[in-house]
């Protein structure tokens, strides 16, 4: 289940400017701006800042209005200047209210989310990342009903190990490849690859399970895990970290080796190390080792600096590792490439 960011911390993020950053904006703010549908705060914070997870930092609380932390279509966002440093008010716009004797309506806004839901709703609940006890433990397609090699939707198969469980409703996944840290080796945790859905109509061990969708073939062997909370808060700050963090990118989706914007990578970062939804981390290219030419030493090598190459924010987390979106790629972002707390 994906944690919801607790309201408090919106009111503590975004009512107390970090005073320790100079704030940047952007030479081509505007002056006011009037959210609408399909903006995302993430971009609306690049047309007044420079750096958009900056925007903590000048966002300023209405403690008057309705949901003060969120932003509407309709809501008119003004830059103006407090004690020499700049602030985004808020005016919340009108909401489209029609009355009529047979007819209430009541046309209620969404707020605007962080990043485009488009980018990153399929890593929302799957693909997952678990421990290698998770899926030993989990139970298990042992045969299809008609004795078939490989089933799809709409086939019967029997499970394994399902009988006492709570659910009827399941997601089959396939045990992935490792995530491991570059630097140490620790195994970090363990791709599970989505395959599909299914029903559980019996509770003998085995039991009968009905195939409800897939995306590929289901053996003998696939395993089943219950299915995620799809109830999702995308409303999440863009901010820097409190502390310093340093980790590296060890898997991008697609199968592409350079890695651009909107693009889904896994971090060698999670929990464990205080990383949270809404973190905003700088990517920077790898320098490259190369044998010094100079040197009279004909094995001598000299390592390159790193090169800043873009930002990241991440958007789920799990224990050892996260999932992020590249927000911007200024050059190209590799695989193994390193990641640090943004300023």
């Amino acid at each position: 289940m994906i944690k919801h960011i607790a309201m408090s911390l919106f009111f503590l993020l975004l009512s107390t400017p970090l005073l320790a950053k100079e704030v940047e904006l952007n030479p081509e703010h505007p002056q006011q701006y009037t959210v609408k549908k399909g903006d995302t705060l993430w971009d609306i914070s690049g047309m007044f800042l420079k750096y958009p997870w900056h925007w903590p930092e000048i966002w300023h609380v209405n403690p008057q209005i309705e949901n003060p932390h969120l932003i509407y279509p309709g809501d008119e966002l003004s830059l103006s200047y407090r004690n020499g440093k700049p602030v985004i008010e808020v005016n919340r716009g009108k909401r489209s209210v029609k009355l009529s004797p047979e007819v209430r309506e009541t046309i209620l806004d969404k707020p605007i989310m962080t990043i485009p839901l488009s980018a990153i709703g399929p890593f929302l609940s799957k693909p997952r990342v678990v421990g290698e006890e998770a899926l030993d433990n989990a139970p298990y397609v042992v045969a299809s009903a008609d004795e078939r090699l490989i089933s799809g939707a709409g086939d019967y198969v029997y499970v394994k190990g399902i009988a006492d469980r709570e659910s009827d409703t399941y997601s089959l996944f396939r045990g992935g490849k490792a995530y491991k840290d570059p630097d140490n080796g620790e195994v970090l945790g363990y791709e599970a690859i989505y395959s599909g859905d299914a029903e559980r109509l019996t509770k003998e061990d085995p039991a009968k399970v009905r195939l409800t969708y897939t995306n590929r073939e289901i053996q003998v062997g696939d395993r089943l895990l219950e299915i995620e909370d799809q109830d999702f808060d995308l409303n999440f700050i863009p901010r820097s970290p409190e502390k310093p963090l340093n980790g590296r990118i060890i898997s991008v989706f697609d199968g592409v080796s350079q890695i651009g914007q909107y693009q889904i990578v896994v971090l060698t970062l999670g929990k464990r190390d205080g990383l949270e939804t809404g973190h905003v981390l700088s990517v920077y290219q790898a320098g490259e080792t190369i044998k010094d030419s100079v040197s009279a030493d004909n094995k001598d090598t000299v390592t390159l600096p790193d090169e800043h190459a873009g930002e990241a924010m991440v958007f789920k987390l799990y224990d050892k590792v996260s999932y992020a979106i590249i927000m911007k790629a200024t050059t190209a972002i590799h695989l193994y490439d390193r990641v640090k707390s943004a300023p």
